[in-house]
């Protein structure tokens, strides 16, 4: 397995060296993000690029129509997969699931699936016997720092712009409106009843019903009275003392408070970083809702 590269002593005393004088290395301020960018993929609904600084990543929404649990009859479907390979970093082995992609995996999970920002319920095709799977994957494209924070924005953003086809249900026949742009085919499903697709321009998609949107805030503390930095860089986050990650809405709402190991934190110190978050996550999802809107007028999807 590869091994991670260690930063160097100079980097690190210039790193410590700068905070104490209250730089950052990047020229941001103590509680500043990095640049975002968001880039729709032309031609699919759901698939969104993510850029935070230099650190990229790619998120996939897709969907699929299956049987329910038998307890659970009337939920659909919320999974979450993640792939980090070498294209992120050489400190990471293809074909090998990593302890930070397990973290980072479980992370992403919390953030989408326990905040119950989705409605699994709105799923619900018919009930105990056909419902809605939705997927996302992750792709983790550049490992710049702070990859959790990164993806947490390209997930929630490609489950807002994906739209899951129209589903009309005829007596014991499903009809499904799709994506396709292809026109109208025909296939034979798992189930005893079959699933007519059509082209969009029948009727437009539907959107996933989404409660609220959830987005990580990582800090990064150095063990001693430095201020923490939101939005850690690779080196920040290689040499930091300790990481406190927040998921927090707009509503400023705490769904996922995660401390992975470091130094010991006291409460005032946790509830300074609340403070501070519920602020950046206001000014990110109205720049999410700004790039949806912004991309909903360039793609125009009209009923014909």
């Amino acid at each position: 397995m590869p091994r991670e590269v260690e930063p160097s002593i100079n980097e690190s005393q210039f790193l410590h060296h700068a905070l104490s004088q209250g730089l950052r290395l990047d020229s941001r301020q103590p509680y500043e993000l990095r640049t975002i960018e968001l880039d729709f993929l032309r031609g699919s609904l759901g698939a969104v690029e993510c850029r935070l600084g230099q650190t990229r990543v790619l998120a996939q929404v897709s969907a699929e129509i299956v049987r329910p649990l038998p307890d659970r009859p009337y939920e659909g479907f919320l999974n979450v997969s993640t792939e980090l390979s070498p294209m992120a970093s050489t400190n990471y082995e293809a074909g090998r699931t990593s302890d930070e992609q397990t973290l980072l995996t479980r992370l992403l999970e919390k953030t989408l699936r326990r905040s119950e920002c989705v409605d699994r319920e709105a799923l619900c095709i018919v009930a105990g016997q056909r419902v809605w799977s939705i997927r996302v994957d992750v792709h983790f494209l550049d490992d710049q720092g702070n990859l959790l924070d990164c993806a947490s924005i390209a997930a929630i953003t490609a489950l807002r712009h994906f739209r899951k086809p129209d589903v009309q249900v005829v007596g014991e026949e499903v009809i499904v409106v799709s994506r396709d742009t292809q026109g109208f085919t025909r296939r034979r499903p798992k189930f005893k009843c079959d699933v007519l697709q059509y082209s969009m321009t029948e009727r437009v998609p539907v959107l996933l019903a989404i409660h609220h949107t959830p987005i990580c805030l990582t800090f990064a503390f150095f063990g001693d009275d430095s201020t923490p930095l939101l939005d850690p860089s690779l080196l920040e986050s290689q040499l930091c003392s300790g990481t406190l990650t927040l998921t927090l809405n707009a509503q400023q709402e705490i769904c996922v408070l995660s401390k992975a190991g470091g130094a010991p934190l006291p409460a005032d110190d946790i509830m300074k970083v609340v403070m501070i978050g519920t602020q950046r996550v206001k000014e990110v999802d109205a720049f999410i809702k700004k790039e949806l809107e912004r991309d909903e007028k360039r793609r125009r999807v009209e009923v014909r």
